[in-house]
């Protein structure tokens, strides 16, 4: 598989920066914010994590010059749990996201609940979002609008817009945003990325009814959206990470040029499944090895464009959303040592959508020259959940009132003064097993303990049956990383921890009990689905690929951004 490559314009910009030419203006200490999300990525597919992994010199040099975390976990081993959890700093159970959106939604992420985005930008910083969202696109849930009552007291910050339909109503989403409403396989493309098993092409005019696969997408293309225009659709999937790096660009250069910190939310396509590549993979390294390099290729691009900020302006994040998709065999990731072993011996994954190690241990990066050590790994137990609060410390913001989160401000690990983080994490259910958003597995120090245990479909197949267990199965992961053999329940060990596990979990339940928690609308209705011409079949935008784009159709409401005055 091929590599990005930058447009001209992007070139020059990089030329500029680079050789100094280009010196951005900044009004504030605050710093830059880029967190970079990568989708069903593998602890094991960074080779700063596992030897075995050749594909990420870029990701590795990242590694070197920055802090490398080995026990960071994603709030969710889904989707779109994990990202409200990034953008909220709370659970599912408390932000109201505990499955994935569709295509057809109608919600998402709670009006309610106060993004990232909405507080920084209360603190002056210009919001980007590029690439996958999957929090809801219809309405008011799209990544530019975010709307909420301005004088309702719900809002937070400043007003970005005013909607126009409804002068009460605050659109407080991201100032920009370029990418896919949810997953790069679930509308179909003229020249579909590869799966397992294989999606068909999208239809075109006059071509005959066929025959609808069991997961591929097959009526509806993948649409491309610029703010609330849909630019493309079907989405051009080989160019996708090329766009993401120049659209990046622009973004950057706006923010600099205005003289605002900026926070950019990049959420790649990679590696859920890999994209249509412009090459054949390299002999050797399979499909999933040349998009792993792809991947690896557009951080680099990135950080080439922090760097280029003047040395300690930009903090970079790199992280996951979850665990690769084992179902997808040989196009899935690689798990490291979190292999889940005593799920594994009894049939099913144990990695995407499950609780094990394997599901939500994902690999984290951060990079900040002259304040986060470079060449440090630390072993503090963190999460996903833990970007919010962190970053909205470090840009001298105030975190939302009226609700708990579940992050922590772990800034004295990122700057090495500290290596303590959660003394307890939470585990949701995913999908594998139990209710979904449902807590039943904790870690409290090295001690994970399983209350219901349950395997995800597996590449042949196979799933584990869900099992209930009281009292709780508990791994002491310093001894045991591949989850192969719970602690004896009548052994020392068990019986002094247990009682610490029981009151931990009893008091994180009773805390959800007592917050002010949301409820997201998981309700669908077709004409919700992103379409760029109803006329056309496919949904399919007018001119070569798309290029002339289309605002949404009228089942949404056209948005004419209005400062709040």
């Amino acid at each position: 598989m091929g590599t990005p490559s930058l447009s001209p314009w992007a070139v020059l910009v990089l030329t500029l920066v680079l050789g100094g030419l280009w010196v951005p203006c900044v009004l504030s200490r605050q710093p830059n914010f880029i967190v970079i999300l990568a989708d069903d990525v593998g602890w094991g597919d960074l080779g700063a994590n596992w030897a075995e992994t050749k594909e990420t010199p870029h990701l590795d040099q990242l590694a070197a010059e920055g802090t490398r975390f080995v026990d960071f976990h994603s709030a969710a081993s889904t989707c779109s749990p994990s990202r409200a959890s990034l953008l909220t700093g709370r659970l599912g159970l408390r932000n109201g996201v505990t499955h994935n959106f569709a295509i057809s939604s109608l919600g998402g992420l709670p009006l309610n609940e106060t993004t990232l985005a909405e507080v920084l930008r209360g603190a002056g910083y210009s919001t980007g979002a590029i690439g996958k969202w999957h929090l809801g696109h219809h309405g008011l849930h799209h990544p530019n609008s975010r709307g909420k009552g301005c004088a309702s007291g719900d809002s937070w910050g400043p007003c970005g817009h005013l909607d126009p339909t409804d002068p009460l109503t605050c659109l407080s989403g991201f100032d920009f945003y370029f990418g896919i409403p949810y997953s790069h396989d679930m509308g179909c493309t003229d020249n579909p990325g590869y799966d397992l098993p294989p999606c068909p092409p999208c239809p075109r005019h006059g071509t005959a009814a066929r025959v609808a696969r069991k997961d591929c997408y097959t009526e509806v293309a993948l649409p491309l959206f610029e703010n609330v225009t849909i630019v493309q659709q079907p989405v051009e999937l080989g160019s996708l990470a090329r766009r993401y790096v120049e659209e990046a660009a622009r973004f950057i250069q706006r923010a600099s040029d205005s003289g605002r910190p900026f926070f950019l939310y990049l959420a790649l396509a990679h590696m859920h499944v890999p994209l249509s590549p412009p090459l054949p993979p390299a002999p050797g390294r399979g499909v999933y090895g040349a998009s792993l390099s792809q991947m690896d290729e557009l951080v680099g691009r990135i950080k080439e464009l922090a760097d280029s900020l003047g040395r300690g302006s930009t903090l970079l994040w790199f992280t996951g959303d979850n665990g690769p998709w084992a179902q997808k065999c040989e196009l899935a990731g690689r798990l490291g040592p979190f292999v889940g072993a005593w799920q594994r011996q009894r049939g099913g994954s144990s990695a995407k959508q499950t609780t094990w190690e394997g599901g939500h241990r994902v690999p984290a990066l951060v990079y900040w020259p002259g304040r986060v050590p470079a060449g440090r790994t630390s072993r503090a137990l963190l999460s996903v959940l833990d970007i919010f609060p962190t970053l909205v410390a470090l840009a001298g913001a105030a975190l939302p009132p009226n609700r708990r989160f579940d992050g922590l401000d772990v800034s004295p690990v990122l700057f090495g003064r500290s290596d303590v983080g959660h003394k307890v994490l939470l585990h949701p259910n995913s999908g594998a097993a139990g209710k979904v958003g449902e807590i039943e597995v904790l870690r409290l120090a090295q001690y994970k303990a399983f209350y219901t245990t349950g395997g995800a479909t597996a590449c042949d197949g196979s799933t584990g049956p869900a099992e209930r267990h009281q009292p709780p199965l508990i791994f002491n992961l310093d001894r045991d990383i591949q989850e192969q053999e719970p602690l004896d329940v009548a052994s020392r060990e068990y019986q002094a921890v247990l009682p610490a596990i029981s009151r931990a979990y009893a008091r994180a339940l009773q805390d959800i009990a007592a917050d002010n928690v949301s409820v997201a609308d998981y309700s669908q209705d077709p004409a919700a689905i992103p379409c760029c011409n109803v006329q056309h079949v496919g949904c399919r935008c007018h001119g070569a690929h798309g290029a002339l784009g289309s605002s949404w159709d009228p089942h949404v409401e056209k948005k004419t951004p209005r400062l709040c005055l």
